[in-house]
């Protein structure tokens, strides 16, 4: 990218096997209902503005996947997915720039959000 680029929108997407079953999942990760559905089998969430994460159905099958979001307050973050029923797989911490709390959902795919330390 060089800096002339116009400014970034982002789709970043996993691949999962069970969209149906997927869905809710997200739904709780992220907090809401997703912002819009391409089709039956993939939906949209617009985590920040021009800034969006899908997950679609692949009839190979789901996982492998890796996104890490860096947001402003990692605890207030952690603390809202804990009350809506998902705990952390792993945390990190980098000392002196920055710690990571990552989850995993059925198919493996690890989504990660990060936050300065």
């Amino acid at each position: 990218m060089n800096d002339q680029a116009p400014e970034l929108d982002l789709f970043a997407g996993v691949r999962v096997s069970d969209y149906a079953a997927a869905r809710p999942w997200y739904e709780r990760l992220f907090g809401s209902e997703p912002a819009f559905e391409p089709h039956e089998t993939e939906c949209v969430w617009e985590l920040a503005e021009h800034r969006y994460a899908y997950i679609v159905e692949a009839p190979e099958g789901g996982g492998g996947g890796v996104l890490t979001l860096f947001v402003g307050d990692l605890d207030r973050v952690v603390d809202g997915i804990a009350a809506r029923g998902i705990g952390p797989d792993e945390r990190e911490t980098y000392p002196g720039k920055a710690r990571k709390v990552v989850y995993r959902d059925a198919d493996g795919n690890e989504i990660g959000f990060a936050g300065s330390d």
